[in-house]
């Protein structure tokens, strides 16, 4: 047995269209594979030492003979391409239908009952670029006192305030009342608050950001280990995706480089449980922008900061790094997630050869492996790959 698992997401870092991506308007997309092409290849050598060019063809990251760590990839049952979706299915939630969305903008009787409840009025609802609607409304916003609302492809509710307009506790209060409100057949996966700063035609969004998520309609590993006391601990944009839902501490971390910081120093503490971190920059700041420069030099930064990570395993560590959906920076027609396998590399210090993991038929493997190493009973869906790391 692992004494303690560090899972780590690259959010949004896919490898390839899942078979369905058609459905999605995401034929064609692979998010790392186009990052790297565009780019004239990735200079990643340490996650080329653990098998991430053995997953896919990626320029500047070569398949090796004997990899460092089992790799493979992941394909996604839920329907969606949501981070909500992706991460519950990779803690054994498996969604049967999708988050709703809305392409022309929330029905007005929804809008009229939240201005209502909330004492607000909305201007936008409309799906948007969060830096571009604020650029546009912000100075409406600013003279008026009304509050922004977008949304995108995504299932997202998002309110954009000028924190000297709307401090951060009262947006926070106003997307509780969202949250509370957006059920049933409007229950949207996460709803935003998007704070902002500045003056027209210099807008910045905060550090302040926070998500809002439904809370996951059934049990995902990390109550099964919760109720083994085994902690749980979440950094990053984990605790909200899991609306605290299973997560014994909640670490804050507010970019990449944060994250990682987190990670080793709970990695210095922690003696016994499961590290769960996500790195979001991928996602928010460079796929929805399609900034494929930075989210190249992302990778490559991310690359450099493994071997801290990795030197401070321990032999009874298991580390795992996955994704939970794309967003193909390269499709210049589409700001939005894409449909993808995700890379899956699984690593401990004792191993002498990594192993091909093959294609896992759902995210939920990597929870079923959490079940079976913690020797926790599990009845959800996944296979364990526990087996296939034991050398």
């Amino acid at each position: 047995m692992f004494k303690r698992t560090i899972l780590i997401i690259l959010d949004a870092c896919g490898v390839g269209e899942l078979p369905d991506a058609g459905a999605y308007g995401d034929t064609g997309a692979a998010t790392i594979p186009h990052v790297a092409e565009a780019l004239g290849g990735l200079n990643m050598p340490h996650a080329q030492a653990l098998g991430l060019g053995n997953i896919v063809p990626i320029k500047g990251i070569n398949p090796v003979q004997n990899p460092r760590a089992a790799f493979g990839k992941m394909q996604e049952q839920s329907p969606g391409k949501d981070s909500t979706s992706g991460h519950w299915e990779i803690a054994g939630l498996v969604l049967k239908k999708p988050f709703p969305v809305y392409p022309h903008g929330f029905p007005d009787s929804l809008i009229s009952e939240f201005e209502q409840r909330a004492s607000v009025k909305i201007i936008g609802n409309i799906p948007a670029s969060g830096t571009e609607i604020i650029e546009k409304l912000g100075p409406r916003h600013i003279k008026m006192g009304e509050i922004i609302l977008y949304t995108s492809a995504d299932s997202v509710f998002q309110l954009a305030a000028h924190e000297e307009i709307i401090s951060v506790e009262k947006l926070y209060e106003i997307c509780r009342i969202a949250r509370k409100l957006l059920s049933g057949e409007h229950a949207v996966g996460r709803v935003i608050a998007r704070p902002f700063t500045g003056r027209p035609g210099s807008f910045t969004r905060t550090v302040n950001r926070h998500d809002f998520s439904l809370e996951p309609p059934g049990d995902t590993v990390l109550n099964l280990l919760m109720r083994k006391n085994i902690p749980t601990i979440g950094i990053g944009k984990i605790p909200d995706l899991f609306a605290d839902c299973g997560i014994s501490c909640k670490v804050k971390a507010i970019n990449n480089n944060e994250v990682m910081f987190k990670v080793i120093d709970e990695m210095k503490s922690l003696e016994y449980g499961l590290i769960f971190a996500n790195l979001v920059d991928f996602d928010m700041l460079w796929g929805h922008r399609n900034d494929t420069a930075s989210f190249g030099a992302g990778l490559e930064q991310f690359d450099r900061q493994l071997p801290e990570l990795l030197d401070n395993l321990k032999n009874d560590d298991l580390l795992i790094i996955t994704a939970d959906h794309g967003c193909d920076p390269t499709l210049k027609y589409s700001t939005d997630h894409t449909r993808e396998y995700v890379p899956l590399l699984a690593f401990h210090k004792n191993f002498r050869r990594g192993r091909n993991l093959g294609i896992r038929s759902t995210f939920a493997d990597i929870a079923a492996t959490l079940a079976e190493n913690f020797a926790i009973e599990y009845t959800c869906p996944g296979t364990s790959f526990l087996k296939d790391l034991r050398d």
